[in-house]
């Protein structure tokens, strides 16, 4: 009888232990190379969207180049002022085509790696076409009408940022290669 109260004890202490921390249960990993993240990259991206505009307005074509790091470092601001945010640790790669974005889940006590693949492209009417071509959230379901909500963001941002109504802006391409967001286009 003298055994099995130490042993419910240490039972009990381990299991209170691991309520009051976060359990990590898995998803996809993280690529090696980490993206660094900085304000200044953040505000660097905002002053070449501002740049690029004008440029615009004046010569009638735009191009904008994103790296990952002021991608990244935007979308940490963003979610930084969130309440809740989806995610938390974000990491976005411009690889092969695509938007690559990873972050961490957090769901009660349990959090999981989480990947999300876009894909961007210009439809016939210079406008962007934003796709949610995978979404793994580890362990947990994805949540109804993720893909729709996604893209909806990621659209809005686009549109948002470059503000094609303000200056009758019409995309032209949208390139995703080595780290490197390029947007070009002209004025209507």
């Amino acid at each position: 009888m003298k055994r099995k109260i130490p042993f419910a004890l240490m039972l009990v202490s381990l299991i209170l232990a691991s309520l009051a921390c976060t359990i990590q249960t898995g998803g996809p990993d993280y690529p090696a190379t980490r993206v660094p993240v900085s304000t200044e990259s953040a505000l660097t991206l905002e002053e070449q969207l501002k740049a690029a505009r004008t440029a615009a307005a004046q010569s009638g074509t735009l191009s904008l180049s994103v790296s990952e790091s002021q991608l990244t470092s935007l979308v940490a601001a963003r979610l930084t002022q969130e309440e809740s945010p989806l995610l938390t640790d974000p990491q976005v790669y411009l690889r092969d085509g695509q938007i690559q974005i990873y972050g961490k889940a957090t769901q009660g006590v349990f959090q999981a790696n989480v990947r999300i693949v876009i894909s961007a492209t210009v439809d016939a009417s210079g406008q962007p076409v934003i796709e949610v071509v995978s979404a793994d959230f580890g362990p947990f379901p994805a949540p109804e009408g993720l893909n729709k909500t996604i893209s909806g963001l990621i659209r809005e941002a686009f549109t948002g940022a470059l503000g094609p109504a303000a200056i009758g802006f019409r995309l032209e391409s949208i390139t995703i290669t080595d780290g490197t967001l390029t947007l070009t286009g002209r004025t209507k």
